[in-house]
């Protein structure tokens, strides 16, 4: 260990317990039947999401995230929620749109490994408004040890051990603690636990018991969808079970993880979804200019957001099915 090392404690705010025997007597009691979920999606975030929640967001970056699930947490105005920022670009910036003036506070605190960035596409301004008002608690995380915290929430145990975070900044600003390794001796970065009070994940295809299907990469969901206490799914289609019974290993959630299934077609959009449609990069960036300025801002989400009654009218706003059919045939290259 160095001295700078040596020094070196981090600062930063636990917001979640990692209290394996807490959760563990959570999980016990949740029902496990394998039940008919499906039910709307403004049902699910009525019933599921309550405020003060610890919120994660599946899928990462603008990749198969639960947009129109997120779009009614903001709609219904809950309140004071925590959130886990593992690359959060646009689902970060929907749910800043629920901290403004007449809206309330929305966010309250934030594990932040990845916000306010929409990648290639610049800085989300409103975002950064947010986050520079010193009205959201912030501790700081790696893609990597926020992804370990759900796998160790998962795995049922308090912490991981790593060596990431040593001797940065992100350590200091960070929940994690220095630890001793009894076989080694060695200095290691201890990895809190994370289970969400609920989590979104928007996956491709799903039974009525909550069995999903996720194509591609599905980076932290599998260990997200078992580490949160309630878990919303939204999907592209509902299957039959008799589907998921024919080809079980293609389940990447099973059904027990899940307490409610909504069939939102094009619901990660403007947002990619991976062999369904591309993203769109028009819409992302009307959405950033609109941030530049706070009436215009106002004026796009009573609009795009507060105006409409569900996602489908969304939709319609954004060019509908035909534009739909452009993004397919580009995410296809047709």
């Amino acid at each position: 260990m160095t001295p700078h090392e040596d020094q070196q404690h981090s600062e930063g705010e636990l917001f979640t317990s990692p209290d394996c025997d807490a959760a563990r007597e959570y999980f016990r009691a949740k029902p496990k039947g394998m039940v008919d979920k499906v039910m709307s999606v403004t049902d699910a975030v009525s019933r599921f999401v309550g405020d003060g929640d610890y919120l994660a967001s599946g899928g990462f970056g603008g990749d198969r995230i639960a947009t129109a699930v997120l779009h009614e947490i903001v709609r219904q105005k809950k309140q004071n929620l925590g959130l886990a920022g593992h690359t959060a670009t646009h689902d970060f910036q929907i749910l800043c749109a629920g901290n403004q003036t007449g809206r309330g506070q929305l966010l309250d605190r934030v594990d932040s490994a990845y916000i306010v960035g929409l990648e290639a596409r610049g800085l989300s301004p409103h975002a950064r408004r947010v986050m520079q008002s010193g009205t959201v608690s912030v501790c700081e995380w790696s893609n990597y040890t926020l992804a370990l915290r759900f796998q160790a929430a998962a795995m049922g145990v308090p912490f991981l051990p790593a060596r990431s975070l040593a001797g940065s900044d992100t350590f200091r600003h960070s929940a994690a603690k220095r630890i001793e390794c009894p076989f080694t001796g060695e200095s290691l970065i201890a990895i809190p636990a994370l289970w969400p009070d609920v989590a979104v994940i928007h996956v491709h295809e799903s039974d009525r018991y909550g069995n999903c299907r996720i194509r591609g990469t599905s980076v932290s969901d599998w260990h997200v969808a078992r580490a949160a206490k309630k878990l919303i799914i939204s999907c592209e289609r509902l299957i039959e079970n008799e589907e998921v019974r024919r080809d079980p290993t293609s389940t990447t959630i099973p059904f027990y993880c899940v307490d409610a299934v909504c069939e939102v077609p094009s619901g990660s959009y403007p947002g990619n979804m991976p062999y369904e449609y591309f993203s769109d990069e028009d819409h992302l960036r009307e959405w950033l200019t609109a941030e530049s300025d706070t009436d215009t801002h106002r004026e796009f989400l009573n609009r795009m957001l507060f105006g409409v009654r569900e996602f489908s009218e969304y939709l319609e706003q954004c060019g509908g099915a035909v534009r739909l059919e452009e993004l397919r045939n580009e995410e296809l290259m047709v």
